[in-house]
């Protein structure tokens, strides 16, 4: 994790690990305009505050009804089905991106007393991880584990699995709730969580579907919750709120969200320094967004055995994959 470093005169915290990647790839141009993409989740998480942060979005009542709410009833009423498809083995189930793990914990109270179970929640934040383990931990469902790998990305899912397959717990079962697929670029993050999975183990997945016009769908990230979350980023560059101004737009099929710089500003950090100009947009978030039918053409190109539950609007999936 980054040291956060601040002088002596109290000016704003600058986290290094985001001016870092802010000087390693630049800016590129956009007519006149610059344009600095620093869009990385592992960005979104550095502090508890900005984890925290992340956690209010569920305060959002949009949020709540279009992705939590949507991804409850698909659970609950498809959870039978999933049960008689995966079996009732002992199993690891490997909750990726838990967020506080109130995502998994709906799932996994549907298993109890079916399937025993013990529960992994894998992130990039501590905090987040430690915010699951907690919650779980309230509960009788079976057993939590604990280790370094605990907290970690995507890209150490291998590693991990390998590591869980232990005693009883052969079979693993992955969850990737909460939309949170569409926060990457999805062939690099299937490959990563297949490469992680034998034979014989599942991932289900709860993702959006797109069925709005571009509009309505920027609409809906332009809110508070968002805002609030999100300025974490530019204001660990040494920006402050009123010099910025945030913004999204549809660009290269992706919803993207950025801060719009509303005055020049020179940032000094350690022996380096970025001129921002006036103008200036500095993107930290990129939301994909797929159609039914692509997103079910994208799983059947890593798995051969998909099984889709949708919901009656048409604007949520829950997707049961068997490698």
């Amino acid at each position: 994790m980054a040291k956060d470093s601040k002088t002596s005169d109290a000016k704003p915290m600058i986290n290094d690990l985001i001016f870092k990647e802010l000087i390693k790839r630049g800016y590129s141009l956009e007519g006149k305009t610059r344009v600095w993409n620093i869009a990385d989740s592992k960005l979104w998480y550095l502090t508890p505050e900005q984890a925290q942060a992340f956690l209010d979005l569920e305060k959002d009542e949009s949020y709540r009804e279009e992705i939590i709410q949507k991804e409850t009833n698909l659970i609950q009423e498809n959870i039978k089905d999933v049960l008689e498809i995966i079996g009732g083995k002992a199993m690891n189930i490997v909750d990726l991106g838990c967020g506080d793990g109130k995502k998994a914990l709906l799932f996994l109270k549907n298993l109890q007393g079916k399937v025993t179970i013990r529960y992994c929640p894998i992130d990039i934040s501590g905090y987040m991880v430690q915010k699951a383990l907690e919650g779980f931990k309230q509960t009788n469902l079976g057993e939590a584990v604990e280790f370094k790998w605990n907290i970690s990305d995507f890209e150490n899912i291998e590693n991990i699995a390998h590591l869980l397959r232990i005693g009883d717990f052969k079979q693993n079962l992955y969850l990737l709730l909460g939309n949170t697929l569409g926060n990457f670029e999805i062939n690099e993050l299937l490959y990563e969580v297949r490469s992680g999975m034998n034979e014989g183990d599942y991932l289900i997945i709860g993702n959006g579907l797109s069925t709005k016009d571009n509009e309505a769908l920027l609409e809906s990230y332009t809110n508070d919750y968002v805002d609030s979350f999100l300025s974490h980023i530019p204001l660990q560059l040494g920006l402050d709120k009123s010099e910025i101004s945030f913004g999204t737009r549809f660009k290269n099929s992706r919803i993207e969200l950025f801060y719009a710089l509303n005055k020049d500003k020179m940032v000094k950090f350690q022996d380096k320094e970025v001129l921002f100009n006036k103008g200036d947009r500095i993107i930290v978030s990129v939301s994909y967004h797929y159609k039914k039918e692509d997103f079910i053409g994208f799983l059947k190109m890593y798995f051969n055995d998909v099984k889709f539950y949708i919901s009656k609007d048409g604007t949520y999936a829950l997707a049961l994959c068997k490698k």
